[in-house]
């Protein structure tokens, strides 16, 4: 590990890895730190992605457990909605295998030219006059500093880095979703299809997914919030209520607790010398806590604007701006407004109108199916949600 690099990359997730070999492209010298002892493991994700993940990605067909082509929707009083491809529209994807896919990234990145360690912790950001300038680094049994001219966190919900840089990345507990999943296998599923369980009996302010990872296997997970837990009533206690009823004969082969965040980005992603990314920036969708694809857009494009602004000489947080100016107005960042939106109100219903919108769903024949396009459909099906729905006309135009 040298003393001294261009940039310094805090987190060895896919936001990590895409900044490491964007940065490396670009000629300048990076070096991703990595906490845990292996890239990918252990799995703290639901592992699922929209097919528009090639839009910023080449996927490699060895990096997907199972394609997924329809999802099916559960109310609390158990009536279905299948969503067909025709339906689903970028709904449909994949359910990836993070510890390949994860790893492979990285070594994307490392053939690059991007410096890797792993098992190597950021224990406090090295600041002078008010700019990140590196990172003590406790790696191999030794701390050592490590400066940079543009460090970028993406170091997960966690992101104790960017709190050590001064910036309040708390999380309101009612805004964090607290998760369990189990890697089942022996399970009776359609392996071709994902599955979300809705109800305040089944997951509180949230939802039970099963994901599929091809033949009789699957991921099964729930993710609640926060302000919801208590004494018997925990997100595994949910969980294995769920798994007793539905798949009582299947095989847990991993068990895999975590937290993802559903409130808004963080005010600002960037500071002298500082760019945050991914889950560390709160860029998580607050409807369904899916991350992956924003990590890789905001890794990427932290990576160029970081060899730009090195390139120029200037890594203020004015010339790094352009970083959160360009997520901010892209489909991603509208996305995850609009998203937030949503969110505030659906959690708050009842399950007898979950019930009712999902009836309602079920009759649209849509060519199309996403947020904006079901909310339009949602309020002519339910006159009801109109005064709700009022509230984002202007991210429905």
């Amino acid at each position: 590990m040298q003393n001294k690099y261009d940039v310094l990359i805090i987190g060895g997730g896919p936001g990590g890895a895409m900044a490491g070999k964007a940065v490396a492209d670009a000629g300048l010298s990076c070096c991703i730190i990595e906490k845990r002892p292996a890239i990918g493991a252990p799995v703290r994700c639901a592992e699922g992605v929209g097919s528009e993940i090639s839009d910023y990605i080449d996927l490699d067909p060895k990096w997907v457990s199972s394609t997924i082509e329809g999802a099916l929707l559960v109310a609390p009083d158990g009536q279905t909605l299948e969503l067909n491809p025709k339906m689903a529209g970028n709904e449909v994807g994949y359910v990836l295998d993070r510890k390949i896919f994860d790893r492979e990234l990285v070594w994307n990145a490392a053939n690059a030219g991007c410096d890797v360690f792993v098992k190597s912790r950021a224990s406090s950001a090295i600041m002078k006059d008010g700019k990140v300038c590196g990172a003590v680094i406790e790696t191999g049994g030794k701390t050592v500093e490590v400066y940079a001219d543009v460090v970028i966190a993406a170091d997960g919900v966690e992101s104790k880095f960017a709190r050590w840089c001064g910036i309040d990345t708390t999380v309101p507990f009612a805004e964090l979703e607290t998760c369990v999943q189990y890697l089942m296998t022996d399970i009776d599923i359609d392996s071709g299809q994902n599955a979300f369980y809705l109800g305040r009996e089944v997951a509180p302010e949230g939802y039970i997914w099963i994901f599929s990872k091809g033949n009789r296997t699957a991921n099964v997970g729930i993710g609640i919030s926060g302000k919801m837990c208590k004494e018997g009533k925990r997100p595994k206690d949910y969980l294995d209520a769920f798994v007793a009823k539905h798949f009582p004969q299947g095989k847990i082969i991993e068990l895999m607790p975590g937290g993802v965040s559903v409130c808004k980005p963080l005010a600002c992603t960037v500071a002298d010398g500082l760019i945050i990314v991914g889950d560390a920036a709160r860029l998580s969708d607050p409807i369904t806590g899916g991350g992956i694809i924003n990590a890789i857009y905001t890794g990427k494009l932290a990576g160029e604007v970081a060899a730009e602004c090195i390139a120029s000489g200037d890594c203020s947080k004015k010339a790094l701006m352009k970083y959160d100016t360009i997520w901010r107005s892209s489909k991603m960042g509208k996305s995850l407004a609009r998203n937030y939106q949503v969110k505030e109100i659906f959690i708050k219903l009842e399950d007898e109108k979950l019930n009712s919108i999902v009836k309602s769903v079920s009759t649209l024949d849509m060519e199309t199916f996403d947020t904006k396009h079901l909310l339009i459909k949602l309020v002519k099906y339910n006159p009801w949600l109109l005064k709700e729905i009022v509230t984002l006309k202007h991210l429905l135009e």
